[in-house]
């Protein structure tokens, strides 16, 4: 389905170029390099559905396109919605930009749906000024396929679904004999099929039925179906894997360097099953060292443009649930063939890196090569070996201790921050529910795969970047990130100016300003709720074809190259660096500089869909876990201030809930926005941003997703 929508908006963008032509559909397919005999049924498919969404016409002969351009003043894009139910729509080309539309102005459209928006009058203006766009939704072209999840309720005379999603704002009704035999109470999906005006609640059909609303299984159900994570692979997919090959031949040994007398080894966590990455170090004579960092060649296996790439492209990423994983390749390839388990040999990319004792690389190569892993070892394992300096390796191991140092030394002396979000892990019971949250410790050990990753991605990067001839340019997908909003950093300046922290940002915000910023609060009882609103403070880290670095690492170049296994643009950039070393044809590079902008974009979207998933996950098993601890009492920092309550973290467990201003009843409290405080009218008592406090659970609500707390004394 989400590649259907991918083509659309690529059929949109063609028939946006040639507003007054139509075309025949093999003509369509020969001018967006459609070959495949599937593709081009996903095509008809395509040019029906958007025909019959009236998006386009069908002329004689069954040419199509438009009939007219589109009006002046009105244009078409996908709407995306807030949780204020404000929202925004991303034009599609060929006009470039963003509208803004007020609740009142969205009509009866939702987040993801298509449509036509009119622009509001604009104020008289320099063309070129960036001046933000406003407008009204006039019609709805096409309704997302997005699924919605809700809770079933059934009254004494109609039937409706609430929606988890808060920013649909309106409950679906559900009419009789559309209800697939849903009991109050049900978590459900439901789809929305009528909604013509806003003075009526949208009309829908209930087409799954996930479970009791509440449950954790239902709970963790809903999640996988309101972000549409595919939970199995196509038959026709396994089918291609099953026929892969498990024996390496020795003419690929042959091609590839022999490394397998060689010591390397993986270091992974204890429940890793996927291994993308092995590490070997050696000494030089001349004092420098020879770092290799060995990544699983996830490409042979997987064909460019078969059924298996095409699925991984989709996913773009492995999911990374709170109690499962749902993968971006098959078992047999993530788990096996792939992943660089010890003592069998495994097809790797390796790089090769020569660094001196001051953490400069002086030469580097980048080789196909096959391994034999020596040794699995876990972070706690490598980590006794660091401090006791006693277990397998434990030379090799110190003297990587020793180049992991180095590298971030000279990387924090060069302005890369260096965030300290802490994560937490579950432990559960055979039922699967969480009996326990536990703070992920961050080690040496961490700190040193971190270390040569990162500088593994940064030289592949430079390897390609580096050349800036424009006949030498070489397409390519890139790590970027830009500097952090102005009005974020001004945001994040007041909050930390409150908890008693300087951080100016007068005349701009550097990297070393925000890394000494982070520096000081390192070890405090506030620092993660720092971390947590400096991170939220900064741009988005995303995939891209044009290279402007990466403000945060404070690398000119960098890509995401050690993790092909569970990341697709990793997959991509191996693709790309064998090609170059193969001398990639010119009409090969033409065909790449069109493709990579909507991988990169596709990367991107997956990415964040991913992230909001794990974090809605992470939330059910907070809530679950804390159903057993109402009434008890816990130590915690006050994380937000709002007009309506204090939201507050407990420091140990990192769960964050409520404290409602309603709970509150020793006094009447004034809400203070430039002190981020609440204060109390009688009793001056006050409640800042980053105070410590004692609270009580008192209510927990696992359809909500909620936890309410009240202040203990």
């Amino acid at each position: 389905m989400e590649h259907l929508d991918k083509l659309k908006e690529k059929l949109i963008n063609f028939f946006n170029k040639y507003p007054s032509e139509q075309f025949k559909s093999n003509v369509i397919a020969r001018r967006l390099a459609i070959k495949d005999k599937s593709e081009i049924r996903f095509l008809q498919q395509a040019l029906n559905e958007l025909h019959h969404a009236k998006l386009i016409a069908r002329g004689k002969r069954k040419r199509y396109g438009y009939t007219t351009p589109p009006s002046i003043g009105r244009f078409i894009g996908i709407v995306r919605t807030t949780k204020q139910r404000s929202g925004v729509v991303e034009l599609l080309p060929p006009k470039v930009g963003k509208v803004k539309i007020e609740q009142k102005f969205l009509h009866t459209a939702i987040d993801g749906d298509t449509v036509s928006v009119a622009l509001f009058a604009q104020p008289d203006k320099n063309e070129n000024s960036n001046q933000i766009l406003e407008g009204e939704i006039i019609e709805v072209i096409e309704r997302t396929s997005k699924p919605i999840v809700g809770v079933f309720q059934k009254s004494e005379h109609f039937n409706f679904v609430i929606p988890d999603d808060n920013r649909i704002g309106r409950d679906i009704y559900i009419p009789k004999g559309k209800t697939n035999k849903a009991h109050h109470g049900n978590k459900v999906v439901v789809n929305i099929e009528s909604w013509k005006t806003r003075n009526l609640n949208p009309e829908g059909v209930v087409v799954e039925i996930l479970g009791k609303s509440g449950e954790l299984s239902a709970e963790m159900n809903g999640i996988a179906r309101e972000f549409q994570l595919p939970t199995h692979f196509p038959k026709e997919v396994l089918a291609e894997v099953d026929a892969i090959q498990e024996i390496i031949s020795k003419d690929e040994i042959k091609r590839r360097l022999d490394f397998r007398k060689n010591i390397c080894f993986t270091i992974d966590p204890e429940d890793a099953k996927d291994f993308d990455d092995a590490v070997s170090l050696d000494i030089l004579s001349d004092g420098n060292f020879y770092l290799g960092v060995h990544i699983a060649d996830v490409c042979y296996y997987v064909e460019e443009n078969s059924l298996l790439d095409k699925e991984a492209f989709k996913r773009g990423t492995s999911v990374y649930l709170s109690d499962e994983v749902i993968p971006m390749l098959p078992e047999k390839l993530s788990n096996s063939l792939c992943s660089l388990r010890p003592k069998e040999d495994r097809l790797t990319y390796s790089v090769f890196m020569a660094i001196t004792p001051k953490g400069i690389v002086k030469d580097y190569e980048v080789k196909k090569s096959v391994i034999h892993s020596k040794r699995r070892f876990t972070y706690e394992e490598v980590q006794k070996i660091i401090e006791t300096g006693k277990g397998d390796f434990s030379d090799i191991i110190a003297e990587m201790k020793n180049l992991s140092s180095i590298l971030l030394k000279k990387r924090t002396k060069e302005g890369s921050i260096d965030f300290e979000s802490v994560e937490t892990k579950f432990r559960f019971d055979e039922n699967g529910k969480p009996t326990e949250i536990i703070k992920k410790e961050r080690l040496d050990a961490h700190r040193l795969v971190e270390e040569f990753m990162l500088l593994a991605n940064q030289t592949v990067a430079k390897s390609i970047g580096k050349f800036k001839k424009e006949e030498n340019i070489r397409p390519f997908v890139y790590r970027t990130h830009d500097l952090p909003p102005p009005d974020k950093l001004s945001d994040l300046a007041s909050f930390v100016e409150h908890l008693g922290y300087a951080f100016n940002i007068s005349g701009g915000v550097t990297s070393k300003a925000l890394q000494k910023l982070l520096g000081d609060v390192k070890g405090t009882e506030e620092e993660n709720v720092i971390n947590e609103v400096a991170i939220r403070s900064m741009a988005k880290a995303e995939y891209s074809d044009v290279n402007t670095g990466h403000f945060g690492l404070g690398f000119k170049y960098y890509t995401h190259f050690t993790s092909p296994i569970r990341r697709y643009p990793d997959l991509i950039v191996h693709r790309l660096l064998f090609e170059y070393q193969d001398k990639m044809p010119h009409s090969r590079r033409k065909e790449l500089i069109s493709r990579l902008p909507e991988i990169c974009d596709h990367s991107s979207q997956m990415e964040r869909i991913a992230m909001e998933a794990e974090r809605a996950s992470v939330k059910v098993m907070q809530v679950e876990f804390m159903k057993r601890h109402v009434g008890e009492q816990f130590h915690a920092i006050i994380s937000g201030v709002t007009n309506y309550g204090l939201y507050v973290e407990i420091t140990d467990l990192l769960v964050e809930g409520l404290v409602h201003v309603r709970d509150m009843e020793d006094d009447f409290y004034l809400f203070d926005d430039k002190q981020f405080a609440l204060l109390g009218r009688h009793t001056k008592k006050r409640y800042r941003l980053g105070d410590k406090v004692q609270i009580q659970v008192i209510r927990v609500d696992p359809e909500e997703r909620e936890i309410d707390f009240m202040l203990a004394e």
